[in-house]
């Protein structure tokens, strides 16, 4: 794993305690730099943090708090508080 990779990983990480704490700019941002990083090294993100975070408005999200999450026909329909919707197939 190389520095990027680290990197990426470490402010996911952030993010996620930045949420947990009730600082939600601040993850917001660490969400940012990640997504630069992973784009200027043509790194592909993690898959748990494509799915946590929302492309509209780069908020980390939290099931319950900021996002809303249902089930459909096969797939994961996530939908945050900025009105973005995401969905996920699963079998």
């Amino acid at each position: 794993m190389g520095i990027p990779e680290e990197r990426v990983d470490r402010l996911a990480a952030l993010a996620r305690a930045a949420v947990k704490e009730g600082e939600a700019e601040r993850a917001r941002e660490y969400v940012r730099l990640a997504r630069r990083i992973a784009e200027r090294n043509r790194l592909t993100l993690p898959r748990a943090f494509r799915r946590f975070t929302c492309d509209a408005c780069d908020a980390y999200l939290v099931p319950g708090r900021n996002a809303r999450v249902r089930l459909g026909d096969g797939h994961v329909v996530v939908r945050c508080d900025c009105g973005a919707t995401a969905r996920y197939p699963y079998r």
